[in-house]
């Protein structure tokens, strides 16, 4: 069943700019049980995209997932993003965000989107037994950093372990701290945390490192750098905050603590793109593949957005970027399609 929009007391926007109501070029927000646009996903790219859409009368219906607010909301403080000289909690980010798009009448749904049928015309959003349509959708699910899976991984996250160098490198200014990874990516924010740290040392559970020799020359010519290879990061200490880690030499079997204060674990990331896998072109890593620099993908009337489609920059401030450049997108699909009809 197609399940009729949320009604509340608040007045219907009125006509967006260079909208004619006698010939509109973009239909209502939900004509015959079909809406303008669905969003999939919410994080920075999703709520900038709600709010860009909800502000050109697209009415968005946006699945926030059970989980809203991707991964800011396991970050503490984040001080890289524009407009915030002090700072700001990135669940205070995310929220605000949210209430932002909310407030130009973005319809926000916690609730995770089951299965997808955007082949069709119009496009189908499944949530549990409910079935939706829209004219056009917006991908903005994100990724997942890869984590160890231990016990204390998760409960001391943003309280010294972390996935992202860029995001949190500079709260360990003078520190002892791990990288975990052997690859490029790990190279690259053991040599970027130096800038900060006392030392870093690279934990690697492999006797050689899978790294380039360009990115391990780099690495291993820097002189803050320590290396562990060959050995397992098994335990995370620390009560409130990160204290050292356990390390389990693999050849043999014994074990150390190594005290450090910050845990950087770099072993990649997963696309959540594993909803659309048949339908929209993913490259080999599972990243939604767009015509850049628009987020157009292979389907039409369907974009995406953030990191289900960065695997470079993955910052806050890119998935917004790209999230109002996908409602944009969007609103230009939708009034270039009805205007040709």
């Amino acid at each position: 069943m197609v399940v009729p929009p949320v009604t509340n007391s608040q007045p219907t926007p009125g006509p967006a700019v260079g909208v004619d109501l006698a010939h509109p070029a973009i239909p209502p927000a939900e004509h015959d049980g079909i809406r303008d646009l669905i969003i999939i996903g919410s994080g920075p790219a999703g709520y900038t995209a709600a709010t860009y859409a909800a502000r050109a009368n697209l009415h968005p219906l946006v699945f926030e997932g059970s989980q809203f607010g991707g991964a800011l909301m396991t970050t503490t403080d984040v001080e890289n993003f524009p407009g915030f000289p002090e700072g700001i909690q990135g669940p205070q980010l995310m929220d605000d965000m949210r209430t932002q798009a909310e407030r130009f009448g973005a319809e926000l749904v916690p609730r995770d989107v089951s299965e997808v049928d955007l082949t069709a015309n119009p496009k189908v959003v499944k949530v549990g037994d409910e079935v939706h349509l829209a004219h056009a959708v917006i991908v903005a699910t994100g990724s997942k950093y890869r984590y160890l899976g231990l016990e204390n991984e998760q409960r001391l996250l943003g309280r010294g372990v972390s996935a992202c160098a860029t995001c949190d490198g500079f709260f360990f200014r003078d520190q002892d701290i791990v990288v975990v990874g052997g690859g490029d990516s790990a190279m690259e924010e053991a040599t970027f945390l130096t800038r900060f740290a006392k030392s870093v040392t690279v934990v690697h559970r492999r006797p050689e490192l899978r790294a380039s020799k360009i990115m391990q020359k780099r690495a291993q010519d820097n002189e803050k750098i320590r290396w562990e290879l060959g050995k397992q990061v098994t335990e995370v200490l620390g009560e409130t905050t990160v204290s050292g880690v356990e390390l389990t030499d693999l050849a043999s079997g014994t074990t150390e603590n190594l005290p450090v204060s910050g845990l950087f674990v770099a072993i990649g990331h997963d696309p959540r793109s594993e909803l659309f896998a048949g339908q929209l072109k993913l490259d080999d890593e599972g990243y939604i593949q767009v015509e850049h620099p628009s987020t157009r993908t292979n389907i039409d009337g369907v974009f995406a957005c953030g990191d289900v489609v960065d695997h470079i920059y993955r910052q806050a401030i890119t998935s917004a970027g790209t999230g109002a450049a996908a409602a944009i997108d969007a609103e230009r699909w939708l009034a270039e399609t009805f205007d040709e009809r």
